[in-house]
C-alpha cells in the first residue's frame, strides 16, 4: 500500500480536521475558509441550538450563498464534525510540576466537564465512534500519558481514561440541563433544586418510596454537594486500589521470573555472574511494570512524546505551506 493512500481515504471532515484536505483553488471571494464557515456555525449553535445549524444558516450570516460553502465544507455532516472539533478545544496544559495521575485525571474531568456546560449543543451530537480528529485525540492522550508510569496494561489505562470522559458527558449533560431550564424559568441553580424537591415532595409517599422519601426528608435534592463529584472520586478510590494491587502483584510475577532466570544461570556457570544478568534482562518483556517504572527509562519516553508532538506540528505546517504555494502558483498562471 502506498504511504499516501491512508490521507488519500480519509473522509474530507477528518482530512479538514487534521489539515490534510486540498482546499478550493478558486472561490466566489478569497476571504471565505474552512474556519470562518465553522465559526459562523458555532455562532449559530450557540444562540439558537444545534438544529438550527444548517448550510443555508451559515450562509445567510456569512453573506454568501450555501453553494459557495460546499466548495469548502461539503457535507453537513463534516461541518458538525468540525465544530465539535473547535468547540472541544485542547485539553489543559500540564503544570510545571508534573501531577500524580490522580490529580491530572481530575482536572481533565473537570475541564470536560466546563466544555459540555459551555457548549452543551455538544451533548446532543451522537457519538459515531472513537475521537479521530486532533483535539478529541489530545483529551484521551492526556489521560493516557497521567496513567503512563502506572502498572496499568494498555487496555486498562484506556478504560481508565473513558472513566474520565464517560463521567464528564454524564455531570455536564445535568448541568446543561439545569442551566438551560434556569435561563427558561429564570431561576437560577438553587431556586431549580429547591423546585424540584418540591415536586418530588409532593409525590413521593414514605408508603410508597420509603427510601427515597427518607432521602428527599434528609434535603438531598437542595443539599451543596455535588453528587456527581462524590461518585467520580469514589471510582478513582477504586482505581487506585486496582492501581496499587496490580502493580504488587506484577512486580512479584517479574521479580520471580528474574530470580528463576539467576538461579538458572548461576547453575550452568558460577562465574560468569555478569553475563548472566545480561541474558536475564533479555527474558523480561519491554513492558514489564518495574520497567516502565525505571525513572530514566520514562525521561526517555517522554523526550520522545516531545519529539513526535513537535514532529506532527511540523508536518502540518509543511502541509500547509505547500497548500499555499501552490494556490500562489494557481494565481501566478
Amino acid at each position: 500500500m502506498d504511504s499516501e493512500e491512508p490521507i488519500e481515504q480519509l473522509p474530507r471532515g477528518i482530512a479538514l480536521a487534521w489539515g490534510v484536505a486540498a482546499t478550493p483553488q478558486r472561490g466566489p471571494k478569497r476571504e471565505m475558509s474552512v474556519e470562518r464557515i465553522v465559526d459562523a456555525a458555532i455562532e449559530i449553535a450557540d444562540q439558537e441550538g444545534i438544529t438550527a445549524v444548517s448550510m443555508s444558516a451559515v450562509a445567510k450570516r456569512l453573506g454568501y450563498t450555501p453553494m459557495s460553502l460546499y466548495r469548502y465544507v461539503s457535507a453537513k455532516d463534516d461541518l458538525l464534525l468540525l465544530m465539535q472539533e473547535e468547540a472541544t478545544g485542547l485539553p489543559p496544559e500540564i503544570s510545571a510540576e508534573e501531577p500524580a495521575w490522580r490529580a491530572r485525571l481530575e482536572e481533565l474531568y473537570e475541564a470536560q466537564t466546563e466544555v459540555y456546560r459551555r457548549k452543551s449543543w455538544l451533548l446532543t451530537m451522537p457519538i459515531t465512534g472513537s475521537p479521530i480528529t486532533p483535539n478529541s485525540s489530545a483529551w484521551l492522550e492526556a489521560s493516557l500519558e497521567a496513567l503512563d508510569a502506572t502498572s496499568l496494561t494498555e487496555d486498562e489505562k484506556m478504560a481508565a481514561s473513558l472513566l474520565v470522559t464517560g463521567a464528564a458527558r454524564w455531570r455536564g449533560s445535568i448541568l446543561a440541563g439545569y442551566q438551560q431550564q434556569g435561563r427558561a424559568k429564570g431561576l437560577n441553580d438553587a431556586e431549580v433544586s429547591e423546585q424540584e424537591s418540591r415536586l418530588f415532595d409532593t409525590v413521593i409517599t414514605e408508603d410508597g418510596y420509603p427510601f427515597l422519601r427518607r432521602a428527599i426528608d434528609a434535603g438531598v435534592f437542595t443539599s451543596e454537594s455535588d453528587p456527581f463529584v462524590f461518585g467520580f472520586e469514589r471510582g478513582l478510590d477504586g482505581l487506585a486500589d486496582y492501581i496499587e494491587l496490580v502493580g504488587r502483584e506484577r512486580a512479584g510475577e517479574a521479580t520471580d521470573t528474574h530470580e528463576d532466570t539467576e538461579a538458572v544461570g548461576s547453575a550452568g556457570e558460577a562465574s560468569g555472574s555478569e553475563r548472566v544478568a545480561a541474558e536475564g534482562s533479555e527474558d523480561i518483556p519491554d513492558g514489564d511494570p518495574t520497567v516502565m517504572a525505571d525513572k530514566k527509562y520514562r525521561d526517555a519516553q517522554k523526550a520522545v512524546k516531545q519529539a513526535q508532538k513537535v514532529l506532527a506540528e511540523a508536518r502540518k505546517r509543511e502541509r500547509q505551506t505547500l497548500r499555499e504555494a501552490k494556490e500562489r502558483a494557481a494565481k501566478r498562471r
